[in-house]
């Protein structure tokens, strides 16, 4: 090898140097080209297992490895060239920092994305026995994970620059300080985040709602500074997780029943049924399949309503789905009017009865009114018999009341003097 160096360095006029370092440069990229087309020849073959974490195991070391063969040629390469150059940057001793730094970044590398794939094979194997996975615990603990993976690297590669780790938590000791002034709001969400991972009030795809804040969608997203929540006419929703530890919240998805509450009004023509129409109720309730009648059943005549006669329904199903809570209660209520309508009976609807007293009275009045009135009785006397319906409506809406004794007499008024003056009346009528 050193001799075929030196015949290629000979013949091209090259120092031998540089072309050793060529060739290491060269054989480096070799090196990477060979384990790209092994990496993925063994990425098929992990693609055929059943399990997950070879995968994983492949993802990890794919980009990490090929870094970590290019860094190391260029180290050696570098070394080769250090003895022929006064360069800084081709220091021996920089050159072994360099060396190990590069370990220190490919290995943390490697399991940074070891975890990542780990997080994901874990949910893919649950996700195909069809086991409840909860993603917002995953997720969270990934991130720790992660962190603490490049914690350890950072604190290793400050090692080995020889840089004292005291002075920086002592300086980060003031610094957090005036830091944790003007970031006080961006504190408060992480940790509002660390709360929501350990309390775990809500995972993501729950329903969530707050009474305090008009908060309700389905949780699609959980990170450090804020949760994103789809709302039901599908906009997104960017909650700060400070938010969460100062509010009440709801969470739905997790409620064990659905709540069914009714008042059914049957009309009170229908009373002598009323008894009846609850006991069939009550025996249809506790005998439907979709109803968890461990909880509180109630089916009661409740109260006498303005224009009803009000049963009370009150129970619980045992789906919590909300399409399919939706269709039991139909079932529910239909099977409940289906009951009424066998008695006989209806169900009421807002009714309101007006009670007129002294109608007929009051009409004879105005009838009389109309008739005794000497007006009528000039403008009509030629013609024999009554009056026109104009004449009629003008004095009605002249307001003249007339006495039910007031008589006639050949075209003669004998009115009860208790009447007085009464609608009108000149002396030039008699």
């Amino acid at each position: 090898m050193q001799e075929l160096i030196d015949k290629l360095s000979g013949l091209a006029g090259i120092p031998v140097w540089a072309v050793k370092a060529f060739a290491i440069i060269l054989a480096a990229l070799l090196l990477e080209l060979v384990y790209r087309i092994f990496i993925g020849h063994l990425r098929r073959l992990t693609g055929k297992s059943r399990h997950m974490w070879d995968d994983a195991i492949v993802y990890a070391g794919q980009r990490p490895v090929s870094l970590l063969i290019w860094w190391q040629g260029l180290i050696m390469a570098a070394r080769v060239i250090t003895p022929h150059t006064e360069v800084v940057a081709f220091d021996p001793s920089l050159l072994n920092i360099a060396q190990q730094l590069g370990l220190v970044v490919a290995a943390t590398w490697f399991f940074f994305r070891l975890t990542s794939g780990f997080e994901k094979a874990f949910v893919e194997q649950r996700r195909k026995r069809d086991e409840h996975v909860d993603l917002t615990t995953v997720t969270v603990l990934g991130r720790i994970v992660r962190i603490a993976f490049v914690l350890t690297g950072v604190l290793t590669a400050l090692s080995i620059l020889e840089i004292p780790i005291s002075g920086f938590l002592a300086a980060g000791g003031v610094g957090g300080i005036a830091v944790g002034l003007a970031a006080r709001d961006l504190l408060a969400n992480f940790f509002g985040g660390f709360t929501v991972f350990m309390d775990r009030p809500f995972s993501v795809g729950d329903w969530v709602r707050s009474p305090d804040r008009e908060i309700e969608g389905v949780v699609e997203h959980i990170d450090w500074r804020i949760t994103r929540i789809r709302k039901f006419d599908k906009r997104p929703m960017y909650v700060p997780n400070g938010v969460f530890t100062n509010i009440t919240l709801e969470n739905p998805s997790r409620m064990s029943h659905r709540r069914i509450a009714e008042h059914i009004g049957v009309r009170y023509d229908d009373f002598a049924v009323v008894r009846k129409i609850v006991e069939n109720i009550r025996e249809y309730v506790m005998n439907h399949d979709a109803l968890d009648t461990t909880q509180t059943t109630m089916v009661h005549f409740d109260r006498f309503g303005a224009s009803s006669l009000d049963i009370m329904l009150y129970c619980f199903t045992k789906t919590v789905v909300w399409t399919e809570y939706h269709r039991v209660r139909e079932d529910v209520l239909l099977g409940i009017g289906e009951i009424i309508e066998s008695h006989g009976a209806e169900i009421a609807f807002p009714t309101r009865t007006l009670k007129i007293d002294m109608a007929e009275q009051l009409a004879d009045e105005v009838r009389d009114s109309i008739l005794a009135a000497p007006g009528r009785r000039q403008e009509g006397g030629g013609s024999g018999s009554g009056s026109s319906a104009s004449g009629s409506a003008d004095d009605a809406g002249r307001g003249g009341r007339v006495s039910d004794k007031a008589k006639t007499d050949k075209g003669r008024d004998e009115r009860d003097p208790r009447g007085g003056d009464v609608g009108g009346d000149s002396n030039d009528d008699a």
